[in-house]
């Protein structure tokens, strides 16, 4: 009983740090802005960009908030970060976790994604990302995601140039790859 009047009376003094719920609408409104990369519908046609539709709610906002704060370096996002408020960011991960995601590419090397499923299995990326690979909350969807945009994440774990969130565990899990392997797992995530 103490417990809840004392959350109350925080409540009361700090009504701005309380967490609001998102606002799907203004996510939607906010998102006209990441249409031209990312598209209308949130399936990327945009070489080396990632489709946003279906990614859970929390990696949107934690991305957004890494690049807002510099965490994550992106020439091209930072500047779009950079002036979205906390509701901004809440509405938007919301929005996109809403939209449908992408469908896998048809699997034109059955061989080559035999060998990336063989490669996900020896990095267990499922035990982050899910059995189905459609993430889970602030752990990315990597089902149906851009073949190309895979590759570029996955060289950019492996080399350093890409940090924030999961940052420490994907470069365990990326500096080892082969180009082949790198290779073969993009192709099978996207054809998911």
């Amino acid at each position: 009983m103490r417990l809840t009047y004392l959350a109350a009376a925080v409540a009361m003094l700090f009504p701005g740090h309380l967490a609001r719920a998102a606002d799907i609408a203004a996510g939607k409104a906010k998102a006209e802005t990441c249409a031209a990369c990312h598209g209308a519908d949130g399936i990327s046609r945009t070489e080396n960009t990632p489709s946003l539709a279906g990614q859970p709610d929390q990696f949107i906002q934690w991305q957004l908030v890494f690049l807002r704060g510099g965490a994550r370096k992106s020439d091209v996002m930072a500047p779009m970060a950079e002036p979205l408020s906390n509701d901004d960011i809440r509405n938007l991960g919301a929005y996109f976790a809403t939209l449908t995601p992408p469908k896998g590419a048809a699997d034109n090397d059955p061989e080559l994604s035999r060998k990336g499923a063989m490669a996900a299995k020896g990095r267990r990326c499922a035990s982050c990302h899910t059995d189905s690979y459609a993430g889970t909350k602030a752990v990315a969807r990597l089902a149906g995601q851009r073949e190309d945009y895979l590759v570029k994440a996955l060289r950019d774990y492996k080399s350093g140039a890409r940090a924030g969130g999961g940052g420490a565990a994907m470069a365990n899990v990326a500096y080892p790859l082969s180009e082949e392997e790198i290779a073969a797992l993009a192709h099978y995530l996207s054809r998911l």
